[in-house]
């Protein structure tokens, strides 16, 4: 079952973490049975779908998600209807992300110690890459005259060209040049692949997303920020700098122009910035304070 699984998340596209996070929630439930899943029927099902609800009651809940999204996709590979087993739908989230004003992203570039971890924030924000999408960045995939990064295999096993700054260019040859890094542009300390016998010397995923939040505290943003946060915050800023939303579908790597387009929720763009009433009110009323040099 586990190589049939594997396989056909690979054929989706899904990446090995995503492969990793379903298999872990089934084999909890065929320990809690001491059967594989396949074997149960609904009220089984039903019963410990309450239990995990219960024990896990977090804003997003989001280990009952990958427990019903393991269980769907187990289904539909040995032929089972998901309806069939009751399992529920999963309604997605509509929250909005969280976003960066620029003063805030310029605290956080110049925030790290080393020059490696500003030159990753800089690539996480300039390029609108994912976590692993940085992790993949070859030297190769650089194109220093054209201004390019080729962003090989993204989600959905999709390339996309983004622009490159002369700035994070600049950047990237002081660091390339201390570093001498010989293929990934960032190296982690090497570990063992459980693919196959050779070593994974990419920073690794952790390496990554902690150089962030060391980041956004050393910079004193009270906001909530990950990884992803710099990529919401690429989308909304070129969205206000004029960009239009298709051409941001094709930079970001969407799929679907309507995952694109919840950043026109957050975008303070278009012909006349969203403000609020309060400074009409007080532009009006107390122009002195407002305004002291009466322009």
């Amino acid at each position: 079952m586990n190589q049939k699984f594997e396989k056909k998340l690979s054929i989706l596209g899904r990446s090995r973490s995503t492969y990793l996070n379903y298999i872990r929630h089934l084999a909890k439930i065929a320990l809690h049975f001491k059967c594989i899943p396949t074997e149960l029927d609904e009220d089984q099902l039903t019963d410990y779908l309450n239990l995990v609800q219960e024990e896990h009651k977090t804003p997003s809940e989001s280990y009952f998600k990958f427990t019903i999204y393991g269980l769907r996709l187990l289904f539909k590979i040995e032929g089972i209807k998901p309806i069939d087993m009751g399992l529920p739908s999963i309604k997605k989230d509509k929250k909005l992300p969280v976003v960066l004003s620029k003063e805030e992203i310029w605290r956080l570039l110049n925030a790290p110690d080393l020059l490696k971890h500003r030159i990753l924030i800089g690539l996480l924000y300039g390029c609108g890459l994912r976590c692993f999408e940085s992790r993949n960045v070859r030297l190769r995939d650089l194109d220093f005259d054209r201004k390019m990064l080729h962003v090989y295999q993204g989600k959905g096993k999709k390339d996309r060209y983004v622009p490159l700054s002369e700035h994070l260019i600049r950047g990237l040859k002081k660091y390339i040049g201390a570093e001498n890094p010989v293929d990934w542009v960032f190296n982690g300390q090497p570990l063992e692949n459980r693919k196959g016998g050779d070593f994974d010397s990419r920073y690794s995923q952790k390496g990554v997303q902690w150089a962030v939040r060391q980041a956004a505290k050393k910079a004193g943003i009270v906001k909530h920020v990950n990884v992803h946060t710099l990529r919401h915050t690429y989308a909304t800023h070129l969205l206000e700098d004029g960009t239009d939303i298709v051409t941001l579908k094709g930079l970001l790597g969407h799929e679907s122009i309507e995952t694109t387009m919840i950043y026109l929720h957050v975008a303070q763009s278009g012909r006349v910035k969203p403000f609020s009433p309060l400074d009409t009110l007080f532009a009006e009323y107390c122009p002195v304070v407002c305004n002291p040099s009466g322009k």
